[in-house]
């Protein structure tokens, strides 16, 4: 493309993306080659449309980006469709990225994306806009990938793994504030989730003082409340299934003394949540000393012992009702986590899952029911959408009726039947 040096860089900052795009824009923004490059945020596509067409009048190279989970790909898609169709001859560079991006690269090509990012983004889009800076062609960003003579053509692999500790959390010189990602990657690869098949198996920590140095930029600027994302809060500073409690409370120490006397640390709950087993009076002591939450958002998933097994949960129901009465008895409200529709379940392994809820619901817990997505990129890629048969909603309902049930599952089970509808075959040979 051709440039002047002037480069746009505008993010449809909406629900889901924005949470991606506030750590990209902050990898933008902490790269002083890059602090020419202007950076926006609408909320909304009119507004994404206006501010396109004014970067683009006014001389800017201009890329327009989109981050998506599976479930909201084609609300992307259609924004992307209306978008286009009112640019009234400006030349725009429309990339994508996220997970879904990753998994289903061509589809996401072939839905009108120039350029698809493949894996995570913050060394690409440096590369990308530096390159555009320069008058480069940005097909030649590594990692990115594109269509030409109606084949994908993959532009070799990016940097390589991110090392969390090298780039913010968030954009703080923009005040696009988040929760602060404390760990990448999985190395329980539940095979429903495509945290572990996008980020690799295994877990990469942001160190506790960088974490701290964040926490206490997000304090100066008169935000009091602090919350983390990871797959497995428990999990932090261990590199295996194993829990690092002395991790955990140098982490948490630090963080109280970063947010101050009248900061809340906000720790297991969403979007942190706890495994089962990770439970603990010793875990649980760690947290009453430290945190203010006073729940813990609990991953259960299935009452099948069978289907805790197919799924590689690594823990039983055993695990979960002991997580559940040990967090009441230390004063935690436990939310757990159930995925309705999970591939292979047969009447029985639905009943035990309902019993299951019923019973922590008996004991004082709150169940959050999902409807099983055949996400891209995981092993559960070609299974039927989840879905919740009479018999299993009119449970759910009467659970619901009593405030012990909550979540939004019946429109996921609408938005799994789309992503099946969407899905395209497997090239032979495929794994």
């Amino acid at each position: 493309m051709d440039s002047n040096g002037k480069v746009a860089l505008v993010l449809s900052y909406q629900y889901p993306g924005k949470y991606a795009f506030t750590v990209l824009a902050g990898a933008v923004e902490s790269d002083p080659a890059l602090a020419e490059v202007a950076l926006h945020f609408p909320r909304d596509r009119e507004t994404l449309l206006a501010t396109v067409r004014q970067c683009a009048d006014e001389g800017y190279t201009v890329v327009a980006a989109w981050s998506f989970y599976s479930a909201s790909f084609g609300a992307a898609v259609e924004e992307l469709s209306w978008v286009r169709e009112r640019l009234e001859g400006r030349r725009v560079l429309c990339i994508a990225g996220g997970v879904h991006a990753t998994a289903e690269t061509e589809q996401t090509l072939r839905a009108g994306f120039e350029l698809v990012a493949v894996g995570e983004g913050e060394h690409l889009l440096r590369e990308l806009l530096h390159r555009l800076k320069r008058g480069e062609d940005p097909k030649a960003t590594r990692g990115m990938a594109r269509l030409e003579q109606g084949k994908v053509v993959h532009n070799g692999r990016g940097e390589g793994v991110v090392d969390l500790d090298a780039f913010p959390p968030f954009a703080a010189e923009h005040g696009k504030f988040g929760a602060i990602e404390i760990t990448r990657g999985c190395i329980y690869a539940c095979r429903f989730c495509q945290t572990p098949f996008l980020n690799k198996a295994r877990f990469r920590h942001r160190s506790v003082r960088n974490v701290a140095e964040w926490a206490r930029v997000l304090r100066q600027s008169g935000r009091k409340d602090i919350r983390f994302i990871t797959p497995t809060s428990m999990s932090y500073g261990s590199p295996d299934e194993s829990v690092n409690l002395a991790a955990v409370e140098e982490l948490l120490a630090a963080l109280r003394e970063a947010m101050g006397p009248d900061g809340r640390i906000f720790f297991g709950t969403f979007p942190s949540e706890v495994r089962p087993e990770h439970v603990t009076p010793e875990s649980l002591a760690l947290l009453e000393r430290y945190v203010d939450n006073d729940n813990l958002i609990i991953g259960g998933q299935s009452g099948s012992e069978r289907i805790l097994r197919d799924s590689h949960r690594g823990h039983d129901t055993e695990a979960v009702v002991r997580a559940v009465r040990l967090s009441l008895e230390a004063g935690f409200l436990p939310n757990v986590d159930f995925i309705l529709g999970l591939p292979g379940e047969a009447r029985e392994d639905i009943d035990a899952t309902l019993q299951l809820m019923e019973q922590l619901s008996g004991l004082g817990a709150r169940v959050h029911g999902h409807t099983f997505m055949p996400l891209p990129g995981t092993p559960y890629r070609d299974a039927p959408a989840g879905r919740v048969d009479e018999q299993t909603q009119l449970r759910l309902d009467r659970l619901a009726s009593q405030g012990r049930l909550y979540g939004h599952w019946k429109q996921q089970a609408t938005l799994a039947e789309q992503i099946v509808q969407r899905r395209q075959p497997r090239a032979r040979g495929q794994a």
